[in-house]
């Protein structure tokens, strides 16, 4: 009887069970890298430039249109610094389709307003407005960094990065002591931190001066001193504060991830991993780093801009083929972190169908909320060929959705791919405290998303 249970039911199973020894030398090994590689990523324009480098050193080069292709080449698209396509030629005519992995490199944050400086009480702050769906409470009294750009009148481009070396100052966002807090503590955790009250303490020493505001003009001048910019110069920044954490193992027995901007970072670097990894595909492979996921795929830079279409076009161009034809033949696998299963918030899931840590990664077939809302709402197809897939390359996968019915719900990329006429299904790493400043995610899951990736780019 035992027997014919196994064959007839479906039993998620934990992934430590299912592994040998090297399999967890691998884990590790995978694990490593990607931790050296999000410690130094904190923003989408860090995630794209460390990406370039590692491609260069893979045997990517940037693409030029109407440069010659052939099977292997490797090319590489920047869209304007905050977005990466990749692609490795395939031996068969792109009409064939291609095999395409998309995730996305922003995370939630704060950002620095254009009129950000100012001087209240003899302290100086910084104004923000929050990015992405966050909990605004999460990110007060917790150390923060300091990265992005400053475009001068001049055309140049400053880089700014102040708080991630050791010793270098960071900053906060204050919060009342709870002596004085009765009135905000009988709020809801949505209304007791405003989106205007994001403010970052940056200084207080005022500078030797009768005039008015001297500590902002302290701050003012050290920034000069620093990057030879003026208050005017923030009109044309994009600056962001990100939690200065390191990222690090968690647990006793070292199985978990913990740090900032898992979601997506980690399946971005997953598909980075494994487009390196692929020599002379059958199917010519593309590699998708966007931006502006977190806030609908807007943009320039976001998977609904044309940016993709125009890289794919070039390609097609090259051989002869027709770009819609192209697309109706391709497979994408969008590459997005799930929620794990939380028992400490049973109430929001409904477990059968939840994801959890070190069970493989989340296959998703909707996202979307409530009635399935804003979804590509993958085919039985699709799904079954993502089954057969992971189960012949030994790719640990459960299936996943975004917590119970009504419940709440989210996005990807993927509606965006499959509205292109693109087969697409969501698959990623399961995250415990998506969206905080501080997430956590199971190594053996990391792991199982590149191999995902990378069976899906091999495949033929």
């Amino acid at each position: 009887m035992s027997d014919l249970r196994e064959k007839l039911f479906y039993e998620k199973k934990n992934g430590y069970d299912r592994i040998d020894t090297k399999e967890r030398l691998a884990i590790e090994a995978y694990c490593r890298d990607y931790m050296a590689w999000l410690n130094v990523s904190r923003t989408e324009r860090e995630a794209v430039a460390n990406a370039i480098v590692q491609a260069e050193e893979a045997g990517f080069v940037p693409y030029v249109p109407g440069m010659p292709l052939k099977a292997g080449d490797r090319v590489y698209k920047s869209n304007r610094g905050k977005s990466l396509m990749l692609a490795v030629i395939g031996k068969k005519s792109l009409s064939e389709g291609s095999v395409i992995a998309g995730a996305h490199v922003d995370s939630p944050r704060l950002d620095l307003k254009q009129v950000t400086m100012y001087e209240s009480d003899e302290l100086c702050f910084f104004k923000t407005h929050y990015y992405g769906g966050l909990k605004k409470y999460q990110w007060v009294t917790i150390p923060l960094e300091l990265h992005g750009v400053v475009a001068l009148k001049s055309g140049e481009t400053v880089d700014i990065v102040i708080g991630r070396e050791p010793g270098e100052p960071r900053f906060v966002i204050t919060d009342l002591l709870p002596h004085l807090a009765q009135d905000q503590m009988k709020k809801t955790m949505a209304e007791g931190i405003t989106g205007e009250g994001l403010n970052i303490l940056i200084g207080s020493a005022p500078y030797a001066d009768e005039g008015k505001d001297r500590v902002k003009l302290a701050v003012m001048s050290i920034l000069h001193d620093m990057y030879d910019i003026t208050e005017e110069d923030f009109l044309s920044a994009e600056l962001v504060a990100a939690p200065a954490y390191d990222v690090c193992e968690i647990g006793l027995d070292r199985s978990m991830i913990g740090g900032y901007g898992h979601d997506d970072r980690v399946c971005a670097y997953a598909e980075l991993r494994a487009i390196f990894d692929v020599q002379e595909p059958e199917r010519t492979c593309v590699c998708l780093l966007v931006d502006k996921e977190e806030i609908g795929s807007e943009g320039v830079t976001g998977m609904q801009s044309a940016a993709f279409e125009c890289f794919m076009s070039d390609l097609c161009e090259s051989q002869g083929v027709a770009l819609r034809h192209c697309f109706e033949n391709s497979f994408c696998l969008s590459a997005d972190v799930t929620n794990a299963f939380d028992p400490n918030y049973p109430e929001v899931s409904e477990k059968r169908s939840e994801s959890m840590l070190n069970y493989g990664v989340g296959v998703c077939k909707f996202t979307g909320a409530r009635g399935k809302y804003t979804t590509s709402d993958a085919s039985a197809e699709v799904v079954a060929y993502i089954r057969r897939l992971f189960e012949r390359e030994g790719v640990l996968w459960q299936m996943a959705e975004l917590g119970k019915v009504d419940q709440g719900g989210g996005g990807t990329i993927a509606r965006f791919m499959s509205k292109r006429n693109i087969d697409t299904i969501d698959a990623g790493v399961p995250v415990l405290s998506m969206h905080a400043p501080f997430e956590v995610v199971g190594k053996l899951d990391c792991y199982m998303i590149y191999k995902g990736v990378l069976a899906a780019y091999l495949d033929k």
